[in-house]
């Protein structure tokens, strides 16, 4: 048997992430952009256990940025 370690990857779901409220949505951006800055030093460490937690965290910095931009886009059509 082969000793690979198996990862679970849980990424978060589009749907969770716009039931958010924006400020929830700009603190979870705060807290994800903390959490890459933590992996990237883990990674110059050689402490990182998990590399795919990296892509991970990146995928979902995209995904609230993609909510908060497209609420934004929403919101400037509404007002012309």
């Amino acid at each position: 048997m082969s000793s690979a370690k198996k990862w679970v990857v849980k990424w978060m779901k589009a749907k969770e992430l716009r039931d958010m409220e924006a400020s929830d949505l700009l603190k979870k951006l705060d807290g994800l952009k903390e959490e890459l800055f933590n992996l990237r030093f883990q990674i110059a460490t050689n402490q990182l256990d998990n590399p795919m937690r990296i892509r991970e965290v990146r995928r979902d910095i995209a995904r609230v940025k993609t909510i908060l931009k497209e609420r934004d886009l929403k919101a400037s059509q509404a007002r012309a």
